[in-house]
């Protein structure tokens, strides 16, 4: 998909995903439309996620690890995408340096470490190596919420 300076200025403007399609039409001159279609075309398309980003560290019981990964075999973007699909995942980037992957994982008191890497790494074949980072302080990082939703009874009593 082409990415051009309407498409910019519309994300540019949608950076808290919450400002109206109104207002982002009337501050670019576009149509209503034109920006509603567009957004849809950019979400559709896999450039652009709106969502809720939380901070992890305020997150009761969560935890958040990466993971530098080397592989055996040199099909990175396989592995990748492999990685990406395991449960607490949130993101894996195919990077250089010492590691081919590093994986970034939100974990639970239910669902931690040893958990991880006997139900979820283990699965995955022809890994050389895996070391894995814990976050304990992290700056600027927010991250999808991972794991059960809230249920919505609980989310109403609050």
């Amino acid at each position: 998909m082409q990415i051009d300076a309407t498409n910019l200025a519309i994300i540019a403007l949608l950076k808290d995903g919450r400002t109206p399609f109104s207002k982002i039409a009337e501050e670019l001159s576009l149509a209503e439309g034109t920006v509603r279609s567009r957004v849809k075309k950019l979400i559709d398309e896999g450039v652009l996620s709106i969502g809720g980003l939380v901070n992890p560290e305020v997150m009761p019981d969560r935890q958040i690890i990466m993971v530098g990964v080397r592989v055996k075999e040199m099909d990175l973007v396989k592995k990748g995408e492999e990685f990406s699909r395991l449960r607490g995942v949130i993101s894996v980037c195919v990077v250089t340096g010492q590691f081919d992957l590093i994986v970034t994982a939100m974990l639970s008191k239910d669902f931690g470490l040893l958990e991880f890497f006997t139900q979820e790494v283990a699965t995955i074949d022809n890994l050389r190596s895996v070391e894995t980072f814990v976050v304990y302080k992290s700056f600027n990082l927010k991250v999808p919420l991972a794991g059960e939703p809230v249920p919505a009874t609980a989310a109403a009593n609050e």
